[in-house]
């Protein structure tokens, strides 16, 4: 290990894959300033893929190099499951749980004496408090947390064991951290989590979604702007809709988690909801909210997704009118059913992806035309780059202050982009 440095710099964290991640990414950094602690560098890693572990792993050894003194602790949900893979590393210092990374009491505790691995049960592991986010550096909106885990069983999915039984955060926890980060200045939020539109059900009263969001609106009303995570089709119901339809500072943008459009891949997926009901779910947001853009999560290349079925992912981003679509070939992850099936070659995943990537880019760019000539609100995320109420990102002028919201007309929309001038 490490040797225990005598003196140090303020602990840097670096934070991949979902915006829940970034949220405890925060709060482990409000942690750590609260306690006084330095030369610690944090790795919060993702699961989601392959890829994202072995991004996570090549970061992990640059960082190593950039503070060859400081204590290097890996945690995030592919710590979480793949835990003595990463103490192996002898870049490595700590690997800490999921839930331990919220616990004050880890990082008091973060010495050379400290257990390498300190990583329990998660899915019995009772939830830890969330340490107050007053601040994401960098960043023009603010994230809240307002639920974990996931009670589902994707076959293609790791997170489940990554993060644990679903449990949501009480309103009165989500209004407080609401009020304090409005306070600091933020106009937008983003409620996350890792299945957002379970929220509720382990509570008294059993809350909707589309209720907590309602009260919360009512209580803090310096929000000018919220959005939502990934949502399940399976789960968006009537209130949530009719949020959509009824207030205005919910923004009209929604990211549906899909990942297909084939009834029988969907089913080998252990997805909850059909085609048929994913269309149905799309439409009606539309109606209720005219001018929403639709996002969604697609994968490429599931196991014994034929060429009929792979024609019906291709086909759902025009039948759905996706706006924005996340694309993914398709990775198995070591413990989940859908590394047993029958696996598709790689190069014929990264085929179909790219397929799908292409028809996403001539859907996004039909939406973006039509948002030509309409007034737009937009939130300045850099210097001249912004994204207004569809999520859409938006050329402008670079006198424009990070975090402001400005009122403009659309001009043009090139390059993935709309613009505020035509030239």
């Amino acid at each position: 290990m490490t040797a225990e440095p005598a003196t140090g710099a303020p602990p840097t964290i670096v934070s991949f894959g979902c915006r829940l991640n970034s949220y405890e990414g925060e709060a482990i950094r409000a942690t750590l300033d609260g306690l006084g602690r330095d030369n610690l560098v944090v790795i919060n890693t993702c699961a989601v893929t392959a890829e994202a572990e072995k991004q996570a792993r090549q970061a992990i050894r640059r960082l190593r190099r950039e503070h060859p003194d400081a204590r290097i602790v890996v945690t995030g949900c592919a710590a979480q499951v793949n835990a003595a893979a990463f103490a192996a590393m002898p870049e490595v210092d700590h690997v800490v749980g999921n839930r331990e990374k919220l616990d004050p009491a880890t990082w008091q505790g973060m010495t050379a004496t400290a257990p390498r691995i300190a990583v329990g049960d998660i899915q019995t592991a009772t939830p830890a408090a969330l340490p107050a986010v007053s601040h994401f550096p960098g960043r023009p909106r603010a994230y809240l947390e307002i639920q974990q885990g996931c009670d589902h069983r994707c076959t293609f999915c790791i997170i489940p064991y990554g993060r644990g039984p679903s449990r949501s955060l009480p309103l009165g926890a989500v209004v407080e951290q609401a009020r304090a980060l409005a306070a600091r200045g933020y106009r937008e939020f983003v409620l996350t989590g890792v299945d957002i539109t379970s929220y509720g059900h382990d509570l008294p009263g059993r809350p909707t979604l589309g209720n907590a969001v309602r009260r919360l609106l009512d209580l803090v009303p310096q929000i000018g702007r919220l959005r939502f995570s990934s949502l399940d089709p399976a789960e968006i119901d009537d209130d949530l809709i009719r949020l959509y339809a009824e207030e205005p500072r919910v923004m009209p943008h929604a990211h549906l988690s899909l990942q297909a459009g084939d009834d029988l891949i969907l089913k080998r997926m252990k997805r909850r909801h059909s085609r048929a009901q994913a269309l149905d779910v799309a439409a009606r947001l539309q109606a209720a909210r005219p001018g929403l853009a639709l996002g969604a999560d697609l994968i490429a290349g599931f196991p014994t997704e034929s060429d009929a079925a792979f024609a019906a992912s291709l086909d759902i981003i025009d039948a759905a009118g996706l706006a924005f679509v996340h694309v993914f070939p398709y990775s198995p992850r070591p413990g989940t059913p859908a590394a047993r099936m029958p696996q598709l070659p790689v190069e014929l995943r990264r085929q179909r992806a790219a397929l799908l990537r292409e028809a996403a880019a001539a859907a996004s760019a039909r939406f973006l035309e039509q948002r030509i000539g309409r007034p737009a609100s937009i939130l300045i995320e850099q210097q001249g780059i912004g994204r207004d109420e569809t999520y859409a990102p938006v050329v402008v002028p670079a006198s424009h202050e990070k975090g402001a919201i400005i009122a403009a007309t659309i001009a043009a929309a090139r390059d993935g982009k709309l613009w505020l001038e035509a030239a």
